[in-house]
């Protein structure tokens, strides 16, 4: 065995001297995003966070829900929020906080709701200073999360309003900690930018766009965030973290170089980072295909839609996702969505734990490529170009060919401003 033993270890030298191994961001944040543990109960919440940690995350990223009229955290909130705080603490874990209104019927639209919104942040963050990693809001460019989306002439009034609570929020925590990290965005990867349609969505083309216009014509002399949150999830569960959508404003994993162009574009020469911006994936998951052993500790049907791969595809999909990541210079963290399934397979089943709490196979395959990642393991040559991508050009709106009565038809569209760049 010794031989065996140290071929594997010559091997990993040399993929750790390679010069694609480099450039991968072995300070990478490797974590999960998963409520579970956001428990009053200090046991409960350590046996959450356990969890994790015996995963190999590094990280959790939990919500604190504001509601119309609070300025400050609820006690039963505050106290859950301490909790895993605290066992976050003593295992290690890093904290992230997304803050974000439970849904479309609360967003704080009038400048007396961003107030109050942005002193419920800063109270959270006075009263858990452990919680330093605050992301404002969740998913603005859909309806689900953000509403209107759309003006009476089809205008993106999303964006406008989610960036005047980004800068009352950000200003409100800093005024707490100039140290913290305040993280936008938090894009759906997805959207489909037209009024006329009974579901009101943007695309994450558009509402980046649209954002650093809103950014720009404020005259704003500071920044509005440190980072900008992304959720990269593919179409379904059976779509690779390297599929790429160069022909549409979708964004996914393998877009990293198209995102980074919209950030320049949107903020590039103002006192706000663009190009250079940290990145957060603080949402990714792949939904396994849930053994007839372990389907009694689930309820419910799994819809059509979600396409759930086998468990091993799982991991293999995390594992591609991870080191793809990692390979991208901006990218500050990623998060998987979850550590453990969701009972109800109406809801996500992407956890690296089934409901029951025992681990899959995949758990075993993220904690390695963790590893891995962190070891400096990874040949960034192999897993993709830096060079290759897809760049915005300037100042090239589509000319509608023709434009129905009603419909408002974003200035931007994929296919014509973006070119290939390729190093091959």
């Amino acid at each position: 065995m010794r031989p065996i033993r140290s071929l594997i270890v010559s091997l990993c030298l040399l993929a750790c001297l390679a010069p694609g191994a480099a450039r991968a961001s072995m300070t990478m944040t490797i974590g999960a995003a998963e409520d579970e543990g956001r428990n009053a109960d200090p046991a409960v919440a350590r046996a959450k966070v356990d969890l994790a940690a015996a995963a190999g995350f590094q990280a959790l990223r939990v919500t604190a829900i504001w509601a119309p009229g609070q300025t400050a955290v609820p006690a039963d909130q505050l106290a859950a929020l301490q909790s895993i705080a605290a066992a976050g603490v003593f295992d290690g874990i890093t904290i992230y906080t997304t803050v974000m209104p439970y849904g479309s019927r609360t967003t704080p639209l009038t400048d007396t709701a961003r107030r109050q919104f942005a002193s419920f942040a800063a109270d959270l963050v006075r009263r858990v200073p452990q919680m330093r990693n605050l992301i404002i809001g969740n998913e603005p460019n859909i309806n689900r999360y953000w509403l209107p989306q759309f003006g009476r002439n089809g205008e993106d009034v999303a964006a406008r309003a989610y960036e005047k609570l980004l800068v009352r929020a950000y200003d409100a925590i800093k005024a707490v900690d100039k140290n913290a990290f305040v993280i936008g965005g938090s894009v759906s990867p997805h959207g489909a930018d037209k009024p006329n349609l009974s579901r009101h969505t943007h695309s994450p083309t558009a509402f980046i766009l649209d954002l650093g216009t809103v950014y720009r014509d404020s005259g704003r002399a500071k920044p509005i965030m440190d980072g900008f949150a992304f959720h990269p999830y593919g179409e379904n569960s059976s779509v690779p973290p390297t599929a790429s959508h160069p022909n549409s404003t979708s964004i996914g994993l393998a877009d990293y170089d198209k995102l980074v162009g919209l950030l320049g574009k949107a903020f590039d020469g103002t006192a706000q980072q663009g190009s250079k911006l940290p990145i957060v994936y603080d949402e990714y998951g792949i939904e396994s295909v849930i053994p007839s052993s372990k389907i009694a500790d689930y309820v419910g049907r799994e819809p059509a839609t979600t396409k759930p791969v086998p468990e091993a595809t799982q991991g293999q999909y995390y594992d591609e996702a991870l080191q793809m990541a990692a390979c991208q210079p901006n990218v500050r963290a990623m998060f998987l969505f979850h550590v453990t399934d969701e009972a109800n397979l109406d809801r996500w089943q992407s956890g690296v734990y089934y409901a029951g709490g025992t681990p899959k196979s995949t758990r075993l395959v993220v904690k390695q490529t963790i590893h891995q990642i962190h070891d400096g393991a990874v040949d960034c040559s192999t897993v993709g170009h830096a060079e290759d991508g897809w760049a915005l050009l300037p100042d090239t709106p589509t000319q509608p060919k023709s434009k129905k009565p009603g419909k408002k038809l974003h200035p931007f569209d994929a296919a014509s401003v973006w070119t290939l760049l390729s190093s091959s």
